[in-house]
């Protein structure tokens, strides 16, 4: 495998996914860049999700691809926004990026007044085809376990991190500078699964 098409067009994605791939001697491109668009994401489940964006970026490049599908889970609101974080305050509007991040985050603000249990984890799960009807993706998923704040803190991150705490560093995701956030995060660890079983396939 020499190239692999990222089944995204999400900045901070992109970069996290990238600083994490880097060590492996293959050429990452992300969708964008090879004129694929967004792919639907009809789905109940991550991984189904997971699996629709990388068919359909492998299919419209004919080149192995990676998809993530991840989400904040409140335990207060039953697994909500869940599947439906990065749109769950759709009803505002397209926006840009970090205009959708920040309706988000209102959103989940609104709907946690007077919530005593503000537990909460991020959830991520990837998959890796190496074509379009491959039958065995490869597949990893990891879990990253706080709480949601009452009022956003730090600058970095993308999505929900500047409400989700991490107690045992007591920051969030956005106070957490790339690297320390790649090495502990949802996606960080789920990578880093896919990482191991990439290079088992490199030298089998």
């Amino acid at each position: 495998m020499n190239k692999l098409v990222i089944a995204s067009n999400n900045p901070g994605k992109l970069r996290e996914i990238g600083a994490i791939l880097a060590p492996l001697a293959i050429e990452v491109v992300p969708q964008g860049a090879l004129g694929v668009s967004e792919a639907e994401e009809p789905h109940g489940t991550f991984i189904e999700n997971a699996l629709a964006k990388a068919r359909h970026a492998s299919r419209a490049t004919g080149l192995p691809a990676l998809a993530d599908d991840s989400g904040v889970c409140v335990h207060a609101l039953g697994g909500a926004p869940g599947v439906y974080s990065a749109r769950y305050a759709e009803a505002g509007g397209d926006g840009q990026r970090e205009e959708q991040d920040r309706r988000n985050n209102e959103k989940l603000l609104l709907a946690l007044e007077g919530a005593a249990d503000r537990s909460a984890h991020y959830y991520c799960v990837i998959v890796l085809l190496r074509r379009a009807d491959d039958p065995q993706p490869l597949i990893a998923e990891a879990e990253w376990h706080g709480e949601i704040l009452k009022a956003p803190r730090g600058q970095g991150g993308f999505g929900y991190d500047p409400l989700f705490l991490i107690p045992e560093f007591g920051r969030t995701g956005a106070e957490l500078l790339p690297e320390e956030k790649n090495r502990v995060s949802h996606r960080g660890r789920a990578l880093a699964v896919l990482l191991a079983k990439l290079r088992t396939l490199q030298t089998a």
